[in-house]
């Protein structure tokens, strides 16, 4: 039976973060197609994580700059591994080809970080991105990391476009892999007379969910509280900082609960999602969670960025605070507007987002598997990168190695 090793960033944490859910797919994935799935990880185990030992998944620990993880990797010999973002590339890459060089190495971007830094940067300077910001020191290194990977999945068409248009990443080295999810059945959901209050969720250790929380404790709720007196925002989140639980306020209807056990449960409850999202990357978990659910949303461009049909939301789309306070308010009182919107997240999440599209990816892994020595040699910038950026990097790892074995 083949192995797959995924070296994660983190233990997956399926409801305290779209990246969690997606890494619970991916091994899900694996699973239904007959393999075996290790997951290893240098990380600290979380609260919330995920028991993979439910799903028949080993976990293991392991250390950075240690050379038992190379003596591990190769007693495991692996078919292929994943690296967990491109840092685990960077620390690990040059091991797993050192140690298992046969083995496929596929990078999950979760969202494109150099987008992502560069778009909170702008937003920070009140700048526009450009192509300078673009190319940061970071988009360096992640791109390098794509190169030096057999295969990348992606998951958002506009960050396919991104690195194909900007950046000059290959097709071929490239996976769009997005979430896939299946939509309770009507009868489950309740209807708009039964649902109350509007719901902001996300985890509060990613920063445009904090800057979201922010702009609608300081901007946006204010305007929806004024015209709308008797509804509360729910906020939810999993490691609220002091920070957040003080922005907590029950006179304003503010109310800050952190980390929930059940995000769906109180995602159908909701009349309304508000993620006002002013920087980030990526497919928004919490808007697909939302659809699912049947409860619209309004959100950014840059929120809606990847999901939506032909410009078509589950809900209304504004960049402003008052407009999207305003379109908050539309939503939340006329209850045709917001079954339409209901509908157009059934039709964004079963035409984008459904099941097939797991199958979809794995009939390229399999592509790349099946002729894998060949993909290497077409990719010659990954050969050169691999000669220079691993010698460098594993001189590096080695020294640091060396030096915690002579530590006192």
């Amino acid at each position: 039976m083949p192995l797959l090793i995924i070296l994660g960033y983190v233990w997956p944490e399926p409801n305290s973060s779209a990246a969690g859910s997606r890494m619970l797919s991916l091994i899900k994935l694996y699973l239904a197609e007959g393999w075996q799935v290790q997951f290893a990880s240098p990380a600290e185990l979380s609260p919330h994580r995920y028991l993979l030992a439910e799903l028949g998944v080993k976990e293991q620990r392991i250390a950075l700059n240690c050379d038992s993880f190379d003596s591990w990797l190769s007693e495991q010999n692996p078919q292929a591994v994943m690296f967990d973002r491109f840092m685990l590339e960077e620390q690990f890459g040059w091991r797993v080809e050192q140690a298992c060089p046969q083995a496929m190495r596929i990078l999950d971007m979760e969202d494109c970080h150099a987008l992502r830094d560069a778009r909170q940067r702008c937003h920070s300077q009140q700048q526009p991105v450009d192509a300078a910001t673009l190319n940061s020191e970071l988009a360096l290194r992640e791109i390098a990391a794509i190169y030096r990977c057999d295969l990348t999945l992606v998951i958002s068409e506009a960050e396919m476009q991104l690195l194909q248009q900007h950046y000059g990443v290959p097709a071929a080295l490239l996976c769009y892999c997005p979430f896939w999810l299946e939509v309770l059945p009507a009868m489950q959901i309740p209807a708009f007379n039964e649902r109350q209050h509007f719901i902001a969720i996300g985890n509060f250790r990613h920063a445009p969910n904090w800057q979201a929380v922010l702009w609608l404790k300081q901007h946006i709720w204010p305007q929806i509280r004024q015209q709308l007196p008797a509804a509360e925002l729910h906020i939810y989140g999993a490691y609220p900082p002091a920070k957040a639980t003080a922005l907590h306020n029950a006179r304003q209807g503010f109310l800050v609960k952190g980390w929930v056990a059940d995000s769906q449960q109180v995602m159908r409850q909701a009349r309304i999602c508000l993620a006002p999202l002013a920087f980030g990357a990526g497919l928004k978990g919490k808007l697909l969670e939302a659809m699912c659910q049947g409860t619209p949303s309004v959100t950014t461009d840059i929120g809606a960025e990847g999901m939506s049909i032909d410009s078509t939301w589950s809900g209304m789309v504004a960049n402003d605070s008052s407009d999207i306070a305003a379109a908050a308010i539309l939503l939340y009182e006329d209850e045709q507007r917001w079954q339409r919107a209901q509908q157009q997240g059934y039709q964004i999440v079963s035409t984008r987002f459904g099941p097939d599209q797991g199958q979809l990816v794995w009939q390229r892994i399999e592509q790349v598997m099946a002729t894998l020595e060949h993909c290497r040699q077409l990719n010659f910038t990954g050969l050169m990168l691999r000669h220079h950026a691993y010698r460098s990097t594993k001189f590096m790892g080695q020294w640091i190695a060396l030096k915690n074995k002579l530590a006192p």
